[in-house]
């Protein structure tokens, strides 16, 4: 069997002061397998952009390719971009870090494993697998207990029983990552709810990991109301169109799969 090829695909937006050390942290191991690892900035106010470049020109590393978008395309419209860059070049991997270092680069042998081994459509690295660990992470309890309940609701709708939602540390198969129209999905945040029941749907294979939780110095740009409207809105409407297919077709529609990690 070859190997699979695999890119790293770093989402970008004003990490000026993250995103270096995040590329750096990346372990010695993947980065040798690793045929490209990808930033894409999103259009950021900052000098992240340049930056990266410098530090690209600074350790001489020719798989580092550095992209900028000319306008902001919002969270899931910079994803959109690279998945599709993932695609045009043809990986049969892509890992998605955010620039700012929250998501620990230092995981990535764990994640990259189901993929790797034909094990999984998606690999999703989950903060709340151990509750405790979130907290002392440094998760702030606001942002636990509004994940914690958000993701009791989505689970309830979407028949999956996932430990949450709404982690940002996602690995896909390329292949996997064709067959969803996520060029339809909405440019901001809930793009990764989008994603999660796109797969659901097509009854793809999800696999968790637990990863650390790290709460730093790093900006949210999350708008938290209007972010947990969205994600409820969408699972539910999966919901009520789940449960019309099943009621016009008995049987035809199958628990979406979670393999535990």
């Amino acid at each position: 069997m070859n190997k699979p090829r695999i890119g790293i695909f770093i989402i970008a937006y004003n990490a000026v002061n993250h995103l270096n050390k995040t590329i750096a942290r990346i372990p010695r191991e993947v980065y040798d397998e690793v045929e490209e690892i990808f930033v894409i900035d999103d259009s950021s106010k900052d000098n992240t952009y340049y930056a990266a470049l410098g530090y690209k020109a600074k350790h001489g590393i020719d798989k580092l390719t550095i992209h900028r978008n000319e306008k902001n395309q919002g969270y899931g419209g910079n994803q959109k971009v690279g998945y599709q860059y993932a695609i045009d070049r043809g990986f049969d991997i892509v890992a998605l870090i955010h620039g700012d270092g929250q998501y620990a680069p230092e995981v990535l042998p764990s994640l990259l494993e189901p993929l790797k081994n034909g094990q999984a459509d998606m690999v999703f690295g989950s903060r709340m697998s151990k509750p405790i660990e979130a907290l002392k992470g440094g998760m702030p309890l606001y942002k636990f207990a509004g994940n914690r309940i958000l993701t009791w609701f989505q689970n309830r709708w979407s028949g999956l029983n996932l430990s949450e939602y709404h982690s940002g540390y996602r690995l896909y198969s390329v292949h996997a990552l064709k067959r969803l129209p996520f060029e339809s999905f909405t440019n901001t945040w809930h793009f990764d709810t989008q994603i999660i029941l796109a797969m659901a749907e097509r009854n793809m294979r999800i696999v968790e990991r637990p990863i650390p939780t790290y709460y730093g110095d790093e900006i949210c740009h999350v708008n938290g109301i209007p972010y947990a409207f969205h994600c409820l809105a969408t699972t539910y409407q999966f919901y009520r169109n789940r449960k019309r297919k099943t009621l016009s077709y008995p049987g035809i529609m199958d628990i979406p799969r979670i393999i535990p990690g």
